[in-house]
């Protein structure tokens, strides 16, 4: 039986037992502690945390997430290291709210209730739980077990969280993917099992009284979807606005349910713009429209959710127009070698 240790965060000051045979990072999350991360792979850094005291063992992990230096200095990545001694870590990113409010993690089956198509490479996917609910909170994901193998997938649910255990998922189909692939040629069908765990993420919508703005893109508008109708069922009434990108109007959807959010939040927009077509809507890449549209931006809590690259300009650009990074918020991940995005999109 491996041993079990006891890691200290600061400057937090929360205390959690783990197990040798598990990483800070799981055994953070089985104890419903939401520290930030991203791939959960050692390929991102968003774990990047200070060892103050102990010793760990690492699994493998990119030297981009965590460079040799960085490593001698006492950096670490919660993600993969493994205590050996009790543990006092300093925690360098973090939301103290969130970190407290987590939902601890869970390996449910379910099965495949419906695949509808959203767009020509999108689909609708709704699951059921077997074992009664998957609790979460609005903005967060699980990781789908690809069938037949050790390999996971990770998904946003679009849904908010209930007692019926159903949870719905937006997902882009890529070339080769292995787990999209499944809804593109009938691998996976209604009825089919499949095995999830979570849930993950802190894209989770923070209690603050400045603005909201969204910027989505693809199936990324599924964490989105579900902050909105979280804001609707709440009655929130902060002002928000969503900007939403797509290539043509054929690739736009759920239009009617953002016009009756749009009614049901007296403060909400919804501003769809297309970066390949002529239409009497905004058009241009995403982040152009965002630069051209919105005056002040220095003062809002922005979430960001859609393809890497488009998370990083927009990132970018409002990181240039003033806006300060810790109230810039998207979960951070990165992407298989057979080019399906391993992102909650």
């Amino acid at each position: 039986m491996s041993q079990k240790h006891i890691v200290r965060l600061e400057p937090v000051d929360i205390e959690f037992e783990v197990d040798e045979d598990e990483t800070i990072l799981d055994g953070a999350f089985r104890q419903g502690l939401m520290l930030m991360h991203g791939c959960k792979e050692g390929q991102c850094s968003a774990c990047k945390s200070f060892l103050l005291d102990g010793e760990v063992d690492l699994d493998r992990y990119s030297t981009f997430a965590l460079p040799d230096h960085e490593l001698e200095e006492g950096w670490t990545l919660l993600c993969k290291a493994h205590a050996l001694t009790d543990l006092e870590v300093e925690l360098i990113n973090y939301d103290e709210e969130t970190l407290r409010d987590g939902v601890p993690l869970r390996t449910v089956r379910a099965s495949v209730e419906a695949i509808e198509s959203l767009t020509c490479d999108i689909r609708r996917l709704v699951v059921h739980v077997e074992e009664g609910e998957m609790p979460f909170r609005c903005g967060q994901y699980v990781d789908i077990r690809i069938p037949g193998t050790d390999e996971y997938r990770s998904f946003s649910m679009a849904n908010l969280p209930s007692s019926d255990g159903r949870l719905e998922f937006m997902i882009k189909l890529y070339p080769g993917g292995r787990f999209s692939g499944l809804l593109a040629d009938g691998g996976l069908q209604v009825g089919d099992e499949l095995e999830l765990r979570g849930p993950y993420g802190v894209f989770t919508l923070r209690e603050t009284d400045r603005p909201l703005l969204f910027i989505g893109g693809g199936a990324g508008m599924a964490p989105i979807l579900s902050l909105l109708r979280s804001m609707a069922d709440q009655g929130v009434a902060r002002p928000a606005v969503y900007y939403y990108g797509a290539r043509e109007e054929q690739d736009l959807f759920h239009l009617d349910e953002l016009r009756a959010l749009a009614a049901a939040l007296p403060n909400f927009r919804f501003v769809p713009a297309l970066s390949d077509a002529d239409w009497t809507g905004e058009t241009g890449l995403i982040t152009d429209v965002v630069d051209r549209c919105e005056v002040d931006v220095a003062d809002v809590d922005a979430y960001l959710c859609g393809p890497p690259p488009m998370v990083d300009a927009a990132t970018e650009l409002l990181l240039r127009r003033g806006a300060p990074e810790a109230q810039i918020h998207f979960d951070k991940f990165t992407t298989t070698a057979d080019a399906e995005e391993n992102s909650p999109t």
